[in-house]
């Protein structure tokens, strides 16, 4: 199994790329083990020395490592971890994901035009982009002018990320929907 590894802007996390399906839908992001009971992926991997975040996408997992530990040494591990993901009977997550992405840009009959042009052009301008960098975004909500995003995967705790809404996103949406005025950032 060849797994290819590309940088990503956070310095601290690594997306791999096992060429293969990770996730049939969805996305999932684990902050800690503790979170990750539903994913002997996930377990498996937190169980290196030094990792702290654990991201899947579709064909990709982002690795968040401590700041003093150093890839060179934590990639053999992380590598092996992922073969032995692949060479085992285990889903990537057992239970029901949360699709928490999917669902945040779902449109439904309670947003106003507004929210609806947001949320379209997040899904199809912005998350193909923050999916490049092995990370996604969660549209929270639009308040008094103001749209509040979340950050996941190589994306949250990033040091450009901030660069990212505040140069990227909110220009984008000031540019197509005059209402926005400004885009925050919604810890976890």
């Amino acid at each position: 199994m060849f797994i290819q590894t590309e940088q990503t802007p956070n310095p601290q996390t690594l997306k791999f790329l096992p060429g293969k399906v990770v996730m049939d839908e969805g996305t999932a992001f684990y902050q800690n083990v503790d979170e990750a009971g539903d994913s002997p992926f996930a377990r498996r991997l937190f169980a290196i020395e030094g990792v702290v975040g654990v991201f899947f996408g579709s064909d990709f997992i982002t690795i968040t490592k401590r700041d003093a530990d150093e890839w060179q040494v934590m990639k053999p591990s992380v590598l092996g971890g992922i073969i032995d993901h692949f060479n085992s009977d285990d889903k990537t997550v057992e239970k029901n994901i949360s699709k928490e992405a999917e669902n945040s840009l779902e449109k439904n009959a309670n947003d106003s035009d507004i929210v609806k042009q947001i949320k379209e052009l997040l899904d199809t301008r912005v998350r193909p982009a923050v999916a490049m960098d092995g990370g996604d975004i969660i549209y929270n909500n639009f308040e008094d002018g103001v749209v509040y995003l979340k950050m996941q995967g190589a994306c949250s705790g990033c040091p450009s990320s901030t660069a990212t809404l505040k140069m990227g996103i909110e220009n984008m949406l000031k540019h197509y929907i005059p209402e926005v005025q400004e885009v925050r950032p919604v810890d976890a």
